[in-house]
């Protein structure tokens, strides 16, 4: 049926219905952010005692005629159509808009003692969850930076960290003018003396911008990245934009010994959301 078929929580819904779960069934819709939201409140249920284990992440397949007309019109896309393989190239001097992708990203969330009790194999801990608004335009960021700041450190403050604790960022590394050059100015005013330690990737740089799943899956980058302890490289970095004077791992893969981690994601509304993963010893 046309209703049923258009209304966001139906996933959920039929997932519950055909594997049984009946804690929380909710979907959450907040643009780029919408995977790194659903897995946060998934946290949150979990801390407060509504379940035992939450599925939780985001799905997003937009490469359609409407999808990428409408990302077209608003100019948020690369028109680097002769070499498509370079177009996704966040903090890079050539940068000219985000490459769309399709994908999908969940994680199984679960009380600690109840996935030992059943042997689960555990990957990482959820540490921290935070969430800000911009509060300043519908599609552009904060100039200053200043909402993905405050997310950040919500996330910190959640997970009862301090900056200099934090080893590794997978950024929200989008590929457009304005965004790459705003994280980059949260996370130095984030981090302070200690950003020029971190080291920080974006995934969308290999796999484009997947929208609604990009915090799913960048989720897992993150805590794939604290059990093996190895970070993948940004790719397409050749001349890197002044501004944005971080370390993004341009050369290749690194080895690395690191305890926590942050993933960011931030989507049009000004909706901002970052979680801490912590190494799982």
């Amino acid at each position: 049926f046309f209703i049923p078929a258009t209304i966001i929580n139906m996933i959920s819904g039929n997932l519950s219905i055909k594997y049984g779960y009946k804690g929380p069934n909710l979907s959450i819709v907040t643009a780029c952010t919408t995977g790194t939201h659903n897995i946060g409140e998934g946290f949150r249920q979990i801390q407060y005692s509504h379940a035992d284990v939450m599925i939780c992440g985001g799905a997003e397949m937009a490469t359609t005629p409407l999808g990428i007309g409408g990302f077209a019109a608003a100019r948020a896309l690369s028109t680097r159509n002769d070499d498509p393989q370079k177009a996704s190239r966040p903090w890079d001097t050539g940068r000219d808009g985000f490459v769309l992708g399709d994908g999908a990203g969940v994680l199984v969330l679960e009380e600690l003692e109840h996935a030992k009790r059943r042997g689960a194999k555990i990957y990482a801990e959820v540490s921290g969850y935070g969430m800000s608004a911009d509060a300043y335009h519908m599609t552009l960021p904060s100039e200053t930076g200043e909402g993905a700041q405050r997310c950040m450190k919500n996330s910190l403050k959640d997970a009862g960290l301090s900056p200099e604790e934090i080893g590794y960022i997978n950024a929200h590394g989008t590929s457009t003018p304005a965004g790459d050059i705003v994280e980059s100015r949260a996370i130095k005013s984030t981090f302070n003396k200690h950003s020029r330690n971190l080291i920080v990737n974006s995934t969308k740089s290999m796999i484009g911008h997947l929208l609604g799943a990009a915090g799913g899956v960048e989720a897992l980058v993150t805590v794939l990245s604290l059990k093996n302890q190895k970070l993948h490289q940004t790719i397409n970095v050749e001349n890197q934009e002044p501004e944005c004077d971080l370390d993004f791992n341009i050369l290749s893969s690194k080895d690395v010994d690191i305890k926590h981690a942050l993933s960011n994601s931030f989507g049009f509304g000004g909706t901002n959301g970052s979680l801490v993963f912590s190494k799982y010893d």
